[in-house]
């Protein structure tokens, strides 16, 4: 994406330009039509009711054929070190097919936790994951914890050689699917500081690793995870011993700015399919699109599609700002995104009708993953309040 513009004696910066580059203008085309011809609605619906809930053969494909898993990950490891508007042209087109397949959970999220820590462990597992032979989950989320990244009451021990784990993650998203898990446990501290947080690396098969797997609403695969008495090697300790949280931070963000390009590509579709329902569908002899009111109501989704585009545009621009900025755009992104995604959402479902909530329709599926998205990382109310909180900060 390209910035440029002019600056006026003021300050004011006028006629910004954020096109895509040419590499990234056919980096979309080529995942948007291998998606057309191997991600059909039809396609991904049996996916999601099979029993393992995916697709493993189009995992393969989009490490073989397009080198996508590949994309965000670092040239040390084989990947090709792709920017982060790279990664939001990608994740909108995931958006836009409602790919299940955990693009986000494993190659953006776990994938930069490990590139930053670095080390050969970590490297290897980065290679496996950018031919598309591993994936690894995310564990952080705990009950209580109310998306608080600090809030962490798993806890690791030094045990001999090793280390000894013990407590329990909530909703690890992609689970289900992974061989391996990437875990935040304290290594010191109360329940509630901010240091004394690692990160671990482990099998998931390793003895007293229990998991529980459940799909959820919107057609993926989650697990709770619980960890007895779990021992691992040193060789798993993943990072600096106790000072993963700045890490862990910018991940979310990432993982905000990420999922937020992945709403644009839902959005977009809920929008656009309503437009044509719209036009299709009539009523006292005339399609419902030429009703005024209707009109009003598409062009305010229209209006909130396009305020999320911006949002998302201002956070992956600002992934590489300094903290507090990083942090503020996150924020705002989150909460205008969060806020067109049940607007959108819920109105796409009324102007369909009764119809827009049965399984054969695309848009109840669209619906569902705009609502999962808006909670995601943080609901409206928490991002709300950590903006307040960053804003007060620099008074």
């Amino acid at each position: 994406m390209e910035q440029s513009g002019w600056r006026r004696a003021d300050g004011l910066t006028h006629a910004m330009d954020f096109s895509f580059s040419e590499e990234q203008e056919l980096l979309r085309n080529s995942l948007r039509s291998f998606l057309n011809d191997r991600y059909t609605f039809e396609q991904r619906r049996a996916a999601s009711r099979s029993a393992s809930g995916w697709r493993p053969e189009l995992w393969s494909a989009l490490a073989e054929d397009i080198d996508i898993l590949g994309l965000s990950l670092p040239e040390r490891t084989g990947g090709l070190g792709g920017d982060p508007v790279t990664t939001m042209v990608v994740m909108e087109e995931l958006g836009r097919a409602l790919v299940i397949e955990p693009y986000l959970e494993s190659n953006i999220i776990c994938g930069g936790l490990l590139s930053r820590a670095g080390g050969e462990h970590a490297d290897t597992v980065l290679r496996a994951m950018g031919r598309g032979k591993q994936i690894v989950a995310f564990a952080w989320a705990e009950p209580g914890a109310r998306y608080e990244l600090s809030t962490v009451a798993t806890r690791a021990t030094r045990e001999g050689g090793g280390w000894r784990l013990n407590g329990a993650k909530a909703v690890v998203t992609a689970a289900p699917w992974a061989s391996k898990l990437l875990v935040t446990a304290r290594t010191g501290g109360a329940v509630t500081d901010r240091g004394g947080l690692s990160l671990f690396l482990i099998d998931k098969d390793t003895a007293g690793v229990g998991t529980s797997d459940y799909p959820t609403v919107d057609g993926r695969r989650a697990s709770d995870v619980v960890f007895e008495n779990v021992h691992v090697s040193a060789q798993a300790l993943i990072g600096s011993e106790g000072a993963a949280i700045d890490t862990l931070e910018l991940a979310t963000d990432e993982a905000i700015a990420a999922s937020s390009a992945e709403a644009l590509g839902v959005l977009s579709r809920l929008h656009s399919d309503t437009v044509e329902y719209a036009r299709q569908r009539r009523q006292f002899g005339q399609p419902i699109s030429s009703f005024q009111v209707l009109q009003h109501r598409m062009v305010d989704m229209y209006m909130e599609v396009e305020m999320a585009r911006s949002a998302t545009y201002l956070v992956t621009l600002n992934l590489q700002a300094a903290r507090r900025e990083r942090q503020l755009a996150a924020s705002a992104a989150k909460v205008t995104v969060s806020k067109a995604c049940r607007f959108v959402g819920q109105n796409a479902v009324q102007l369909h009708g009764g119809m827009g909530m049965t399984d054969e329709l695309a848009v109840g599926h669209y619906f569902k993953r705009a609502t999962v998205i808006e909670a995601e990382f943080g609901t409206v109310d928490f991002h709300l309040a950590r903006h307040a909180a960053l804003s007060r900060s620099a008074a």
